[in-house]
């Protein structure tokens, strides 16, 4: 049996990190074996607050033994990672790919580097941002950031397409061999933005920007987990990165309907099957041509 190691953030009500990236997976076909980076009541957008704690690194790396025991490595067809509880857990999933990956290299490894929000109430513990850009992000086969996330990995800023290509192409050459930019705000107001950038080309994704009375929260787990599943089952990139573009609009368009604001992955399940949009990515070549 194979399967995805998903190492993320956990919450107990609502949909973030594993709480929404683990069941996409699944009702797409895959088997998704969750390890939990933090365990929290709900996530931290809540004005009310949150319960629950980071979890210890030392039961994080207890955990992997345990699938160390069980002959199961190589049978971990991708790992995807999301939030980080504490920077010395990066470390410890830097340990988990290399020993996946000698036991499998054709194992994927998709890294979600979050490294936090202040202004939207997404906080992350000291060092963890300077942990991914210098271990985790240049040790994935596929890199999922945000717009800050990804200058912060390069080191430049982004304020046209063209600095978004360029800046995922320089992302490709430090280390990941696919880059999904998952939210360029500065490209449009009216219209949510993403580039893929891959070894065949390098494309441009947009849908209209649906507006909340507060923005949903674990898009960006969304987006990574239903990108990962559409290239474990079969999809080239660009009709991953399409399927996925689609996907995510449709649970977004039923989550606004339901004047929800926490992600209706349920309710909008059948969007991870056939997406209610057919939009089409361009060549961003064209686009910028």
């Amino acid at each position: 049996m194979k399967g995805v190691l998903s190492i993320q953030s956990h919450v107990t009500f609502g949909h973030a990190g594993n709480s929404c990236a683990v069941f996409p997976m699944q009702r797409m076909g895959l088997e998704v074996w969750p390890i939990h980076t933090v365990h929290f009541s709900n996530h931290t957008q809540y004005p009310e607050g949150w319960r629950g704690q980071v979890m210890p690194t030392e039961q994080i790396a207890e955990i992997f033994e345990g699938l160390v025991g069980l002959g199961v490595l190589q049978n971990v067809s991708a790992i995807l990672t999301g939030y980080i509880g504490d920077a010395s857990q990066c470390d410890v999933i830097a340990d988990i790919v290399t020993r996946v990956k000698a036991e499998n290299p054709e194992c994927l490894y998709l890294c979600d580097p979050e490294m936090g929000s202040p202004e939207k109430g997404c906080v992350v513990s000291e060092g963890v941002a300077e942990s991914l850009i210098h271990t985790l992000m240049p040790l994935a086969d596929i890199l999922v950031p945000n717009q800050f996330e990804l200058t912060q990995f390069v080191g430049r800023p982004i304020a046209t397409l063209k600095d978004a290509f360029e800046l995922c192409q320089s992302a490709r050459e430090l280390g990941p061999d696919i880059v999904v930019a998952k939210h360029l705000h500065c490209m449009s107001e009216t219209e949510f933005s993403m580039v893929m950038a891959t070894g065949e080309g390098t494309y441009l994704a947009q849908r209209p920007h649906l507006t909340f009375e507060r923005q949903p929260v674990g898009v960006g787990d969304l987006i990574s987990a239903v990108f990962m599943a559409g290239l474990l089952t079969g999809r080239s990139p660009l009709a991953a990165f399409e399927h996925t573009h689609n996907a995510v609009y449709g649970v977004l368009k039923t989550t606004q309907a339901l004047d929800e604001w926490e992600l209706q992955t349920i309710a909008a399940q059948r969007e991870f099957d056939v997406p209610t949009s057919q939009l089409r990515a361009q060549n961003i070549m064209e686009t910028t041509s």
